[in-house]
């Protein structure tokens, strides 16, 4: 952040570049040139004990700075506009909405189902599969007790990075949760591949990357119907309220259960993921360039 604030600028003046574009949320006070930020979300506005320490402190105070003091900002869904002009008073008209594309590049040789199924003990348990970091935003816990009213013999697999939340998860979590930590992409790629469904019950998203990814290869998806999610995934998803432990419970016994199901929202979640193209975010992050430099 130290860096952020004196090196940055002293930096993009001496190169004399005509634009500073920051990437993460954050962004110099005093840059010395127009800059272009991306604000991906606001959640921690809501979510506050998301964070703690100096990174609360951090965000806290650099986000706000960062959209008053960017000609524009850029971020990845309606709803996450409509968050940023509520929570930090910005003009909507200063707001340009750029979808992501697919995130996780398709790996070139995912593992197969079978070195994964061995890896994690799975045996020939149907795989429930979420991608979301250990917070408390994402809805963990609410999806694990949900998980233990699954009358089925699935597993539920939690890959990701250990947060200091992840203690009081496993504490609730039956045999039949795994949490894998980090996983390369080939490792999570086929996870996705291998998966009877893909859920993510989270409170707030500023996009919903994992949501794609899984439509991405043909793995039926059951999620929030909150915030952005429903931008991402229109018709192509099961949708649940994720403050309903039974409504989750029974999204997820209705996946495993129906076939026809599962096979419609594979075809239609492929449909939907062709949508979106890291060539047309960088059209629209172009554009927004050409806004900034025009003072528009």
């Amino acid at each position: 952040m130290l860096a952020e604030q004196i090196l940055l600028p002293r930096s993009a003046r001496r190169l004399r570049v005509d634009l500073l574009h920051n990437t993460l949320n954050t962004a110099a006070v005093l840059p010395g040139v127009p800059q272009v930020t991306s604000i991906h979300d606001v959640i921690y506005k809501r979510y506050p004990e998301t964070h703690a320490g100096i990174m609360a402190s951090g965000v806290a105070l650099l986000v706000p700075l960062a959209a008053r003091r960017s000609r524009r900002i850029v971020t990845g869904s309606e709803a996450a506009k409509q968050d940023i002009v509520r929570l930090l008073n910005i003009d909507p008209i200063r707001i340009d909405v750029i979808p992501d594309g697919p995130g996780l590049p398709v790996a070139p040789h995912p593992l197969s189902e079978a070195e994964l199924r061995k890896e994690f003990g799975t045996g020939d348990a149907p795989i429930v599969l979420t991608v979301a970091a250990k917070r408390p935003h994402k809805n963990l816990g609410r999806l694990i007790d949900a998980f233990a009213l699954v009358r089925r013999d699935a597993v539920l697999l939690i890959p990701g990075f250990e947060t200091p939340f992840e203690a009081e998860l496993k504490q609730r979590a039956g045999e039949r949760v795994r949490f894998l930590g980090w996983l390369d992409d080939a490792t999570l790629d086929g996870l996705y591949r291998a998966a009877t469904c893909f859920v993510l019950p989270s409170l707030a998203e500023g996009f919903g990357l994992p949501v794609l990814e899984a439509m991405l290869r043909g793995t039926p998806v059951a999620c929030s119907r909150t915030s952005a999610l429903p931008e991402v995934a229109g018709d192509a998803a099961f949708y649940f309220d994720p403050e309903d432990t039974n409504e989750i419970a029974a999204a997820l016994e209705l996946l495993l259960d129906n076939e026809q199901l599962r096979a419609y929202l594979r075809k239609a979640g492929l449909e939907r993921a062709r949508r979106f193209s890291w060539e047309a975010t960088a059209e629209g992050t172009i554009a927004t360039y050409e806004r900034t430099l025009a003072g528009s």
